[in-house]
């Protein structure tokens, strides 16, 4: 890759005064060589492998970031999912012991957090998984860096409806371990769809079985940047320029990006993997993704036109990306996180981003229902339902989709809680009343889409 001194002189002035930061560089390390038949054993091995190829990646970051005056928010590590790697069905214990040496591993080598206490059930449950499911709400309970998904659904398969209202409980059982701390376990769990392999991004990064030894993905993100970059056009601008706009930025963004992934990837000996261009806001002010939605001429996030301002928002990020570079993967897009998000925040508090309207603009851009607090009494099987409804949402457009709910044990709508840092705070959005319990309850899979059929 060859860079121009002006873009580098234009990729600091976006770190310094649009929020441009690289939001992670995340390394994926694949177990298969760390199984034993004792758990713990099998726990330590991967503390080794943990440790001989990431002991060196918070230094390498660092290095490079000054190098290049860019900020990188976040240094995490993927793993190949622990429901493969853990065997036969173990007593909770067992995991739990497990889990600590791993997050062990991940507080000496200085990192944030760790993905990969991941289990794929979309078509089916072993006994092994089922057992390994059950340890979730308390390994979140427990741990720090630990982070887990759960895939129930493809568009291949289907949705493995046992597995949804198997994920309401432990969602819920989760908020319960957690409620000291307002269910911050919740913000580390999270339900996919279609889950990619190489996904940088937590709660759901994970090193896909598809992937090689050691790989370094990349998230960059810009949302502060494409916001200037939408504000200053004019107020009679149309459609296509405001695309056009918003695809040149993204390719700015995903230049800088891949030049610091390729130059940490090389630091640590390791081969570069992709680069997720994902929009993911945080609580800085101008730092939101409803932002960019608002200067393009909504009076509020939430309000009617907010899916298609979305929607252009994500296409064009995702061309503007796809022409910088060849290895864009993960997620790619624009999140929509919530608590993650403070204008977004704002308007959900205002009442004007309803829970409803959140759910139409998941089928139009990066993951889905993410970073939501719903009230703490809400049900098992409301909560399963709706896990089916953004699962259909992934299935039937081909697309990843996610839920991360915080159901706040005490809290109801209107309350605010705050997580700290990226995670934000968020104001409770209330959910629908109405049962779905017959619904969800009813069991076996919802068939998998005729558009599957591609064979």
């Amino acid at each position: 890759m060859n860079f121009e001194v002006s873009e580098i002189l234009e990729t600091i002035k976006m770190n310094s005064l649009e929020n441009l930061d690289v939001r992670t560089v995340t390394l994926g390390i694949s177990l298969f060589d760390c199984i034993n038949n004792s758990t713990v054993t099998t726990a330590q091995n991967i503390r080794k492998k943990m440790l001989k190829h990431g002991e060196n990646l918070v230094k390498v970051a660092d290095s490079v970031a000054n190098r290049y005056g860019v900020k990188i928010v976040n240094k995490r590590i993927a793993l190949t999912p622990l429901s493969l790697i853990l065997g036969e069905p173990r007593p909770i214990e067992e995991y739990i012991k497990a889990a600590k040496i791993i997050d062990d591993a991940g507080k000496e080598i200085g990192i944030d957090f760790i993905g990969g206490y991941s289990a794929l059930i979309h078509k089916g449950i072993t006994e092994s998984e089922s057992a390994f499911i059950d340890s979730i709400p308390y390994i979140l309970s427990e741990t720090e860096r630990l982070c887990s998904s759960v895939n129930v659904a493809t568009t291949k398969s289907g949705i493995n409806m046992n597995a949804v209202l198997r994920m309401g409980k432990i969602i819920k059982h989760t908020a319960e371990l957690t409620s000291s701390q307002q269910a911050i376990g919740c913000a580390k769990l999270v339900v996919f769809a279609n889950i990619p392999e190489d996904n940088p991004f937590m709660a759901g990064a994970l090193h896909g079985t598809g992937e090689g030894d050691c790989t370094l993905n990349i998230g960059v993100s810009g949302p502060g940047v494409v916001f200037k970059a939408v504000q200053s056009l004019p107020k009679d601008a149309d459609f296509e320029i405001i695309s056009e706009t918003i695809k040149k930025t993204a390719f700015k963004i995903t230049r800088m990006g891949e030049l610091v992934g390729r130059n940490v990837a090389q630091g640590l000996g390791v081969s570069f993997g992709i680069l997720d261009l994902s929009l993911a806001p945080t609580p800085a002010i101008g730092d939101s993704v409803a932002d960019i939605l608002e200067a393009m001429g909504l009076e509020t996030c939430g309000t009617h036109g907010t899916t298609a301002a979305l929607a252009l928002l994500n296409d064009a990020v995702k061309k503007g990306g796809a022409f910088a570079s060849s290895f864009v993967g993960g997620l790619s897009g624009a999140f929509i996180p919530v608590s993650e998000d403070a204008t977004m925040e704002k308007r959900a508090a205002e009442g004007n981003l309803t829970f409803d309207k959140l759910e139409a603009m998941t089928s139009v851009c990066s993951v889905g229902l993410d970073m939501i607090a719903i009230p703490g009494d809400t049900s098992t099987e409301t909560i399963a339902a709706i896990i089916a409804d953004e699962m259909s949402i992934g299935v039937i457009n081909s697309k990843t989709t996610a839920v991360r709910l915080i159901p706040v044990p005490g809290a109801v709508a209107g309350n605010e809680v705050s997580f700290g840092g990226l995670l934000g705070k968020a104001r409770i959005i209330p959910v629908h009343k109405k049962s779905a319990e017959i619904f969800v309850k009813r069991g076996g899979r919802i068939p998998a889409p005729i558009q599957s059929l591609k064979n």
